[in-house]
């Protein structure tokens, strides 16, 4: 009798090697790929083993199911647990927005992409996107907010005047006004995103690995101290915000179906 394979609960995040690509999966599908910290710690883990192996020269980093990723899981935040990684918190939302990588990152937006997931996005350095893709900065409908990256980075990408619309109305956008705007590289047709992704990664690595790296090095790498500072002064903030009644009543709101009730405290 042959053995039998062990059962037990899916990983939530998963990493395929496609050649010399990592093809980096969210894997909570059921929760729209929401972050907890399991989660943070399963994707940092799965970045830690891209960069330490040299076969791998890019990663595409997408979602299981229908969505990219619905960002943090507020059911968490409501209950008071923290969604980062407690091994590695220097790491960021979901072991990624402020993981140190040399190596390109490809995000391939299967769904939608919002609040943390538009952050993880953000944090990447290429993005295609399925044709129904959509973006969105949500955080201060529940009393936070764009804390892991998103203040920092969607201005980088976008005209700041832009930037500011979307995360101060929560409003999504769609992927083919995202590409108008350049956060999108390429849209790809329904489904197709991955594939697409996994094409424009073919091309990537295809180039010599130090070239590569000088590229992302110089064209995405900012002054040290500069950018140190501009993360002290998000993270001030974040604290200041994460301690206000209304960053305590948004999640509450959300887990019980229901419209916040703000107080401006």
């Amino acid at each position: 009798m042959a053995d039998e394979e062990p059962t037990g609960p899916a990983p939530v995040a998963t990493l395929e090697r496609r050649g010399s690509t990592a093809l980096i999966t969210l894997n909570r599908p059921r929760a729209l790929n929401a972050v907890n910290a399991e989660v943070s710690a399963a994707l940092g883990a799965a970045l830690e083993e891209f960069a330490a192996d040299p076969g791998l020269r890019v990663a595409v980093v997408t979602g299981a199911g229908r969505a990219f990723c619905a960002g943090m899981d507020l059911k968490e935040a409501a209950a008071g647990r923290d969604v980062m990684d407690p091994r590695h918190p220097e790491w960021g939302f979901a072991g990624l927005v402020r993981h140190p990588l040399d190596k390109p990152l490809i995000a391939a937006v299967n769904g939608p992409a919002l609040g943390g997931g538009a952050e993880i996005v953000l944090a990447c350095d290429l993005v295609v996107a399925d044709e129904n893709a959509t973006f969105g900065l949500p955080e201060v409908r529940h009393g936070l907010f764009p804390a892991a990256g998103g203040a920092l980075r969607l201005q980088q990408r976008v005209p700041r005047n832009v930037a500011l619309e979307i995360a101060l109305t929560g409003t999504p956008l769609d992927a083919v006004t995202a590409a108008g705007w350049g956060l999108v590289n390429r849209v790809a047709p329904a489904g197709k995103s991955v594939d697409v992704a996994l094409e424009l990664a073919e091309q990537v690595a295809a180039g010599a690995p130090l070239s590569v790296r000088a590229v992302k090095h110089l064209m995405t790498g900012r002054d040290s101290e500069s950018a140190a500072r501009a993360w002290d002064e998000n993270d001030r903030v974040w604290r200041e915000i994460n301690a206000s009644d209304d960053a305590k009543e948004g999640p509450r709101a959300f887990a019980e179906k229901r419209a916040p009730q703000w107080t401006g405290r």
